[in-house]
Parts: structure tokens; C-alpha cells; sequence
């Protein structure tokens, strides 16, 4: 008797063990993907007629993707900038790393819209889309900012 007993509770606790370890395991593959989340987002009156730059912060809770394009009916083209010193130079990608962020503020990391179809004032909204490795396009709205607006680090509007 004492054997059966012995036996059935040695059967629960491997199951109960065999259990915990597949939960685990789903917890470990639900951080296994990107988890991405825009803030921030907005482009400085343009001075000019042809470009314009834009700044955001790309939030990731998950495993780590990189932010290989982005597009806006706004311009024939949106390329991605960075800025090292004095020197601006255009990129292919960002990474956006495991549970961390990517920045694009001035004096850094920025986009640059390229021959734009109109020039968007103060108060407007420009339809942008960041595309990226794994992750599905993130679509935003990107409101135009006074040229001299610059957000207080690490005060981010969501969208």
C-alpha cells in the first residue's frame, strides 16, 4: 500500500513538473518576438520646400528586430540618418534591441524626408510607416511641431 501511494505521488509530482516546464517554456517563446511600440513621433516645421526630419522612439518588450525602412505619401523618399559628431550619414537599418529602445532625437539618429510633395506646416499630421525585419509595418501619425520644438528627455507621447 504504502508503495502505491509512494509511486502515484512520485507520478504527480513529475507531472505537475512536466507541466510547469511546458508553461515555462510558452512564457520564454511569447518573449521570443518583438514587441514594438512607437512614441514620441514628430517632425519640425520644415525650413525648406524639399526635406523635412523626423524623431521618434521605437520601444521594444520583446527580442530584438531591426528597423530596415520607412515610407509617407508626404516625400518621393524617406531614408534613414545618423549622426556621429558633426558628420550625418545615411543608414540601411537601426537595430531596435531586446527589451530596449531606439531613439531618433536631434543631434542623432533622425529621418530625412526627401523631395516632398508639399510642405507641412505646424499643426498637421504626416501618415508614416516604419517597416521592419520581423515585425509587421507600424503605421503612425506624426504631428508637425513648431522648426524649434524639442521634447524634454524622456517625455514621450504614445501612439
Amino acid at each position: 500500500m504504502n508503495r502505491r501511494i509512494l509511486t502515484g505521488g512520485a507520478l504527480a509530482l513529475t507531472a505537475g513538473l512536466a507541466l510547469a516546464g511546458c508553461s515555462e517554456a510558452s512564457a520564454d517563446k511569447a518573449s521570443d518576438k518583438p514587441e514594438l511600440k512607437v512614441v514620441g513621433a514628430f517632425m519640425p516645421e520644415p525650413a525648406m520646400d524639399s526635406m523635412a526630419s523626423g524623431f521618434f522612439t521605437v520601444t521594444n518588450k520583446g527580442s530584438a528586430d531591426k528597423l530596415t525602412s520607412v515610407t509617407s505619401s508626404l516625400a518621393q523618399r524617406v531614408t534613414l540618418h545618423s549622426t556621429k559628431g558633426n558628420a550625418m550619414k545615411e543608414q540601411k537599418s537601426f537595430d531596435v534591441p531586446a527589451n530596449g529602445e531606439l531613439d531618433f532625437a536631434r543631434g542623432g539618429n533622425h529621418l530625412m524626408f526627401e523631395e516632398l510633395k508639399h510642405k507641412p506646416k505646424q499643426g498637421d499630421k504626416v501618415a508614416v510607416t516604419l517597416h521592419f525585419e520581423k515585425s509587421d509595418p507600424i503605421k503612425i501619425e506624426v504631428p508637425v511641431k513648431a522648426a524649434t520644438y524639442n521634447p524634454k528627455p524622456g517625455k514621450h507621447a504614445s501612439h
